[in-house]
C-alpha cells in the first residue's frame, strides 16, 4: 500500500477513533498496568514449534509463585529483571535438554502486541512491556501471554485478577469482547498504522534514540 493510501486509512481511522476518545483513552491506559510473556521460535518447523511450547511450559513451572505478592507492573518487571538471567538459563536448559543448541536470549522490552483473548479477558492492541525470550533466530511463530497480573503464570497464592489492577471501566471493557468487537479492531488498525508511521525512516532515528532512553531509564528505576 502507498503512503497516500495509508494516510487517508489513517484519516478514516482517526475520524472513527474521535467518536469514541473514551474507549481509546481507556485502551492506551491498560498497557501501563499489564506485563506480557512472548516467546519467539527458532522457526516454523513442526520440530521448532514444539521445541518452543517445550520452553514455554518449563518456564512456567519454574518460575511458579515468582510474582507472588506483587502489586504493580513496575514491580513485576523489578522481579522479573533481577531474575532474567536465571529465567534465559531455564530456557537454555530445556533447549539442550531437548537435544538442540540454539542459543536463548531474554529481556525486557516494549512491543506492539495484536488483540487477544485471554479466557474470558481481551486486552486491546497497543504497545505493552514484555518478557521476551528468543529461541535461535526467533524466525518462528509466537506464543504469548500475560505474567502479571497472572494469567498464565502459576501462582502459590491466590493469583491475582485483571480486576486488581484496572479500574471499573477498564474491567468492565476487557471482560465484555462481544460488546466491543468493532471498537477493539478499529484501535487494532489504529495501532498498527502508527507503528508503521514510526517505522518510517524519516521517524525512526529519532523513536530509537526515545526508545533507547525510556528503557534505560526504567529498568535503572527498577533495579533501584
Amino acid at each position: 500500500m502507498k503512503i497516500w493510501e495509508k494516510s487517508i486509512c489513517l484519516a478514516l481511522v482517526f475520524t472513527i477513533l474521535v467518536s469514541f476518545t473514551g474507549f481509546t483513552a481507556r485502551c492506551e491506559n491498560i498497557p501501563n498496568h499489564v506485563l506480557r510473556l512472548h516467546i519467539l521460535a527458532n522457526s516454523d518447523s513442526n520440530a521448532d514449534q514444539a521445541l518452543k511450547l517445550k520452553v514455554r511450559d518449563r518456564i512456567l513451572q519454574e518460575s511458579a509463585g515468582m510474582l507472588d505478592g506483587v502489586k504493580s507492573r513496575e514491580d513485576a518487571e523489578k522481579v522479573v529483571s533481577q531474575n532474567l538471567e536465571k529465567i534465559r538459563a531455564i530456557a537454555q536448559q530445556e533447549v539442550y535438554h531437548q537435544g538442540y543448541r540454539y542459543p536463548v536470549k531474554a529481556e525486557l522490552t516494549n512491543m506492539y502486541f495484536p488483540t487477544r483473548q485471554y479466557g474470558n479477558v481481551t486486552l486491546p492492541a497497543g504497545m505493552y512491556n514484555a518478557l521476551r525470550i528468543t529461541i535461535g533466530s526467533g524466525s518462528g511463530h509466537n506464543w504469548w501471554c500475560v505474567i502479571f497480573p497472572a494469567l498464565c503464570l502459576p501462582a502459590a497464592e491466590a493469583p491475582s485478577k485483571i480486576s486488581d489492577v484496572l479500574d471499573q471501566n477498564e474491567t468492565e471493557m476487557v471482560c465484555n469482547e462481544d460488546q466491543y468487537v468493532v471498537k477493539f479492531k478499529v484501535v487494532e488498525l489504529y495501532e498498527q498504522f502508527r507503528n508503521w508511521i514510526q517505522d518510517q525512516p524519516i521517524f525512526r532515528n529519532s523513536n530509537e534514540q526515545q526508545s533507547t532512553e525510556s528503557v534505560s531509564s526504567a529498568v535503572e528505576s527498577s533495579v533501584n
